[in-house]
């Protein structure tokens, strides 16, 4: 009987040992997923941090207004959890805005006119939620897009690269892109209101 009770003790104490060892390993990959976690979303917030001083140096966006442009990455997980479809979604919506300015950076030095884009961001500012918990899942999915593609303009036609050769045929291509613009402009403001409904409504 005693032989009995010894191997259910002994039994007891391997199933414990081998549960704390499971679990500890389960604790250390979790704390690992959440390092790696931190350190992707510091990089995303670091990296657009400097992209904004970048904007603030080259006089396209005002130094006040950058608290505002870097609240997009910053305000984030306020209100919605810190996973890796989240994490995902900030890294897109981050790297569209960054990649649109920057596009838009280089098309007004090749023209000469920074002050456009920098009235374009200044817009962009004034349409920013005021308030942390704005910043919520419809407001980077359908919002912050809509957002990001008013800064857009019509690209650069190759003329202008060259002397100008032919006034009205480039005014008449001006005046197309304008009309293929405004559409555009207008399509995009369709989507934001409707976004903003929702918003409302929800």
């Amino acid at each position: 009987m005693s032989y009995i009770v010894f191997f259910t003790l002994l039994l007891l104490i391997t199933l414990l040992g081998v549960y704390v060892v499971i679990e500890n390993n389960r604790k250390k990959a979790r704390e690992a997923q959440k390092k790696i976690f931190n350190a992707r979303l510091k990089e995303v917030t670091d990296n657009f941090k400097a992209k904004t001083a970048e904007y603030v140096d080259a006089k396209i966006l005002r130094p006040k207004y950058a608290p505002k442009i870097n609240a997009i990455v910053g305000n984030f997980f306020v209100v919605q959890a810190h996973t890796e479809a989240n994490l995902n979604q900030l890294e897109k919506i981050s790297e569209q805005f960054t990649r649109v300015v920057g596009t838009e950076l280089g098309k007004s030095r090749i023209t000469g006119n920074k002050d456009q884009l920098a009235e374009q961001l200044q817009y962009f500012v004034a349409e920013l939620p005021s308030s942390g918990i704005a910043y919520n899942k419809d407001f980077y999915h359908e919002i912050l897009p809509a957002l990001i593609a008013l800064i857009k303009t019509s690209d650069v036609p190759l003329d202008t690269l060259n002397n100008d050769e032919d006034a009205e045929h480039e005014n008449g291509t001006e005046e197309q892109n304008n009309d293929t613009g405004d559409g555009e402009n207008r399509r995009v403001e369709q989507q934001m209101t409707a976004a903003r409904q929702r918003l409302t409504t929800s």
